[in-house]
């Protein structure tokens, strides 16, 4: 997708659970690291640092293929409804470039949010159709996630995610 002169990823997510829950599933580790990334891939852990300034680090592994590691600074950090980043390969592809990844969420139900994650510029077509993947997939076992756990109706108080 192209957005203002520049290939840009721009994905809206249904997520059955209210925003301070989006919020915390973006942003704790231990959440964090049971959705990110493709179908396949595994996180071993997450280091958060989430202050405007502060760092990040997740270890990723494919199925196939060796352990690597996506780095950034946080930009803006307003809870629950608004975080950005910087984001970065720590051992970067030639074609990549570092991007600015901001997540929106948006109070839509009772219990319900809508997520709206906006990543760009890529230096490439095929960069940004990789983070356009990973970012639907991730959504697509985050929203799963929140689908599973016990309703307040169902099992007395909510479940942690």
């Amino acid at each position: 997708m192209t957005h203002d002169g520049g290939l840009r990823v721009h994905v809206i997510s249904e997520l059955g659970a209210l925003p301070p829950e989006v919020f915390e599933a973006l942003t704790e580790p231990r959440i964090l690291a049971r959705w990110w990334g493709p179908d396949g891939f595994s996180v071993p852990w997450v280091e958060i640092d989430l202050r405007p300034g502060g760092s990040y680090r997740i270890a990723m592994q494919p199925p196939e293929g060796e352990l690597f590691h996506l780095v950034g600074e946080y930009i803006e950090v307003d809870p629950p409804l608004h975080l950005s980043y910087t984001f970065r390969w720590e051992d970067p592809d030639p074609e990549d470039r570092e991007t600015v990844v901001t997540l929106s969420i948006h109070d839509t139900d009772v219990a319900e949010s809508e997520l709206v994650v906006d990543q760009g510029d890529f230096a490439t077509e095929r960069r940004r159709a990789l983070h356009e993947e990973g970012w639907v997939q991730g959504l697509g076992k985050l929203g799963e996630m929140f689908a599973a756990r016990p309703t307040a109706t169902t099992a007395g108080p909510q479940a942690d995610v």
